[in-house]
């Protein structure tokens, strides 16, 4: 994740000097619901969370018993508080090869890979995860309109990216696409689109950027698709007419696990506050911080709307995702499913994915791109911005009147908001920060080790509630020097408590008022923006794996 700049980092260390009088100024009146969204009762729930994964092998993964335990948690405790609870199923698909793909192009017989084999020499293509099965024939090899031949020293190639680069003959021909700029699903989708009958990804040429790779394919992908080396396609460049077959024999199963939706029963339904958190952790590990945090403000926050009555102008509802951690694949699939009547009612998306880091720092999303890269239109729809912006400002306001540092971090579709944003809807949230280095300006605003990570147990098997509570390892993956652990004792906590306290005004400001967003957050504005986005070109899947992001 990007940092702040050094001047907003300025403007927020004189926020953390102002006097008590003007901290003690929080925009209206969201104090009643802040208080009531404890620490303790915060705290209940990681132990609760952590006590699903001593009981299920040390993980709450999509896929394990640990999953379908936390699922019941949430179910239980949101009907507890009155809350209209249901589960949405989702596919999560199992691929696997069942035997080594065939590829013979330009008068040549090629040496496949698996995925033990990415980013080697040793061989010349890999197929991607969830490619379909199927025998090409011999056919033509059309390669796109723009790759860049001979390629630059830096990487530049925008190949493949538009419908438009897709000539006529690739219907009924392989295409041939140079890796660069958009993601890989995004080529991939555009070509099956163009009526290819397979797809030759290749590496892009740049020095570093040479052997063949294993990524991963929309899960519904419809042709078959490998990742090649650059010395492969440029034989099929170089030859004339170039024809090539390509075989692959794989499978691709669909399983259905479950997201949990509770929506209020009071609040205008024409009008939705959706507040996302993912369930699910890593395999490695129980979660604690990446999500246990998220869903743990989550169920205190809705506990205390339903416990205090709050009195809703707009519905609230409650989202809890499963398979972020494989790549957003709970919410991507919510999202396509909704109708565009459906996708209008939601009025702004509020997603919380990691509140406790032990080494934090008070990340809100740029939802204004003012200090942080515009990640362009396929991921980030332009018509969603204004209503990020005013969100974001939200945030803002709550930091600046309790004088509390912040800073931004980029808006990137990295976490379970980016089939939100990618489908016009506006949306918002807080990070305590993950594998990013912790620098010595942060350190004088939030405290901490410098050097380190965010979160140096960041999916790892000691994401736990003692990092939580106490303090990470000394062997944690992310910890710079063993003296630093003592650094961020606490952290964890302070974090989550700050965080959530944020997530509850937010939550209670984009309830409690009418038309909160202002000329963007009106329904006509949002039908405006959902059909201009579906009417976009769409990407098949998310570009992210969890907080992972996959190559471009």
């Amino acid at each position: 994740m990007r940092r702040g700049s050094l001047a907003l980092l300025a403007c927020a260390a004189t926020f953390a000097a102002a006097p008590a009088a003007a901290q003690a100024q929080v925009p209206g009146s969201s104090e009643q619901l802040r208080n009531g969204v404890r620490l303790n009762g915060l705290v209940e729930h990681l132990r609760n969370l952590q006590s699903i994964a001593n009981l299920n092998n040390g993980t709450r993964a999509t896929g394990t018993p640990g999953y379908e335990a936390s699922v019941d948690y949430v179910i239980a405790r949101l009907e507890r508080a009155g809350y209209n609870v249901r589960t949405e199923p989702f596919n999560f698909p199992t691929w696997q090869e069942n035997a080594p793909p065939a590829l013979q192009a330009a008068g040549s017989t090629w040496t496949p890979g698996t995925a033990a084999d990415d980013d080697t020499p040793d061989v010349d293509f890999i197929t991607f995860e969830f490619s379909a099965g199927g025998d090409t024939g011999t056919v033509p090899v059309v390669p796109v309109t723009n790759n860049v031949e001979p390629p630059t020293e830096q990487p530049s190639s925008a190949a493949g990216c538009a419908i438009e680069d897709f000539p006529a003959e690739t219907e009924g021909a392989i295409s041939l696409i140079q890796r660069g700029t958009c993601p890989f699903v995004q080529k991939l989708a555009l070509a099956a689109e163009a009526g290819a009958v397979g797809v030759i990804l290749y590496n892009e040429g740049n020095p570093g950027r040479t052997n063949a790779l294993f990524r991963i394919a929309p899960t519904d992908y419809p042709i078959p698709a490998v990742l090649s080396s650059y010395a492969l396609a440029k034989a099929i460049l170089d030859a004339p007419d170039p024809t090539a077959r390509l075989v692959v024999d794989a499978t691709t199963t669909p399983r259905y696990f479950d997201n949990v939706i509770a929506e209020s029963r009071r609040g205008d339904r024409r009008n939705k506050v959706l507040l996302g958190a993912h369930l699910d952790s890593v395999p490695e590990g129980p979660g604690i911080n990446d999500n246990g945090s998220g869903t743990a403000a989550l169920l205190e926050i809705a506990e205390t709307l339903a416990r205090q009555r709050t009195e809703l102008v707009n519905q609230v509802a409650f989202a809890f995702w499963g398979a972020e951690e494989q790549g957003l694949i709970g919410s991507t699939y919510f999202v396509e499913q909704l109708s565009t009547a459906q996708k209008v009612r939601i009025m702004a998306n509020l997603n919380f994915d990691m509140l406790a880091s032990p080494n934090f720092a008070r990340f809100v999303y740029d939802g204004d791109l003012s200090d942080t890269p515009d990640p362009g239109e396929a991921v980030f729809a332009p018509d969603a911005r204004a209503g990020s912006a005013a969100i974001e400002a939200v945030f803002n306001d709550y930091f600046g009147f309790r004088g509390l540092a912040h800073e931004p971090t980029a808006f990137d579709g990295r976490s379970d908001y980016g089939p939100f944003i990618a489908a016009g809807i506006p949306a918002g949230g807080l990070f305590s920060g993950a594998e990013g280095v912790k620098t010595e300006e942060q350190v004088a605003l939030y405290g901490g080790a410098a050097g380190s990570w965010y979160d140096p147990c960041y999916h790892q098997a000691c994401d736990t509630l003692n990092t939580v509570l106490g303090q990470p390892p000394l062997d944690a993956d992310g910890m710079e020097e063993p003296g630093d652990a003592a650094l961020m004792h606490g952290g964890g906590t302070t974090s989550l408590d700050q965080l959530a306290d944020a997530a509850a005004h937010a939550t209670w400001f984009l309830a409690t008022r009418e038309n909160p967003l202002g000329a963007a957050g009106t329904p006509a504005a949002r039908a405006v923006a959902v059909r201009r986005a579906a009417a976009g070109t769409a990407v098949g899947h998310a570009e992210y794996r969890g907080h992972e992001r996959v190559e471009r």
